[in-house]
């Protein structure tokens, strides 16, 4: 069966699983891994890609990433073309280091962000590699650490993440962290991976005769998988940034109009509530429909990409 197309568009949240030709080794050592982690730190903001959880083990990577204009698959090539490319150099060795293709799960962030996260960042102790949570904090290979502030990374998105378990720091901290610690017992989760949702979800004759819409390379119910078909159709046929660009901005008037207000207020930070509440759609409908990054969202609405985060947050946390 021939592969299907990657589906990816500015905004999506991923889910990327990569592993090493055979389950070989990716990495061998520490400097392996520094390697690694800088050319991921380098990349993801030259390309505007979001990273909220990451995790290195020796012959696999699992990241939760959210795709940008620049997109995915290039993202993605660059990463591990040039990981590749110092590992074979270094240990004298030819032809492919990682197996297949890498795998990319588009994911309903409303239903499947933190799991995703936890499962994520529990990998090195599922595999054996850190005995407990405590260990984990200090584990300089995956993403918990600089959740917890042991070991901050400036490139890893850390806000979004702590900001649904509360506004302040500290409190935030902590439920991250009652959060992971209730996940130690859960297991392989085969559905967080591709193809579980549908087993799980199969139809039971005479209980349900409408079968879900179903795609292996999304995980979410089926209104979320038409809708991100659909959007693959649209978005499609807008590869070009500058239309997006210009589609956005022309929501952005449509909506100031039925609003009754100016633009300009919208950009000066007023906090009155009507002009508040009309700049929470704009930022969430300019991300989720019309692909546009975080910072971008933030430069044209005049206000700070945390305050992006905030609005995105509240909003995934109402729905």
């Amino acid at each position: 069966m021939p592969r299907q197309p990657r589906l990816d568009s500015p905004g999506l949240l991923h889910h990327v699983i990569f592993r090493g030709i055979e389950r070989c080794n990716i990495v061998k050592d520490d400097s392996d891994r520094l390697n690694f982690v800088s050319r991921l730190d380098r990349l993801s903001g030259e390309c505007n890609i979001a990273v909220y959880a990451w995790a290195l083990l020796d012959n696999h990577v699992h990241l939760l990433v959210r795709s940008s204009d620049y997109g995915l698959p290039r993202f993605m090539r660059r990463l591990l073309t040039g990981h590749a490319i110092t590992f074979n150099l270094r240990y004298k060795r030819h032809g492919h280091l990682f197996q297949n293709r890498y795998k990319s799960i588009v994911c309903d962030e409303e239903c499947y962000f933190l799991e995703l996260v936890r499962y994520i960042h529990l990998n090195p102790i599922r595999a054996g590699i850190v005995k407990t949570i405590e260990e984990l904090k200090s584990y300089p290979w995956c993403g918990h650490a600089a959740l917890v502030n042991k070991k901050q990374k400036s490139w890893q998105n850390r806000d979004e993440v702590l900001l649904y378990f509360g506004n302040k720091k500290k409190q935030a901290i902590e439920g991250y962290e009652l959060f992971i610690a209730d996940g130690l017992n859960q297991g392989e989760r085969s559905e967080l991976v591709g193809g579980g949702l549908h087993r799980s979800q199969q139809n039971v004759p005479g209980i349900n005769d409408q079968p879900e819409a179903y795609d292996d390379r999304i995980l979410g119910g089926g209104d979320f998988v038409e809708q991100i078909l659909q959007r693959n159709e649209v978005s499609s046929g807008l590869v070009n940034p500058h239309e997006r660009q210009q589609l956005g901005e022309e929501f952005v008037k449509r909506t100031c109009m039925e609003k009754s207000i100016a633009l300009q207020e919208i950009q000066s930070g007023s906090r009155r509530h009507a002009v508040s509440k009309a700049r929470n759609l704009m930022a969430t409908e300019l991300m989720r429909e019309y692909g546009w990054s975080s910072t971008a969202v933030a430069r044209y609405l005049g206000v700070s990409t945390s305050a992006i985060c905030k609005i995105l947050a509240r909003a995934k946390l109402l729905k």
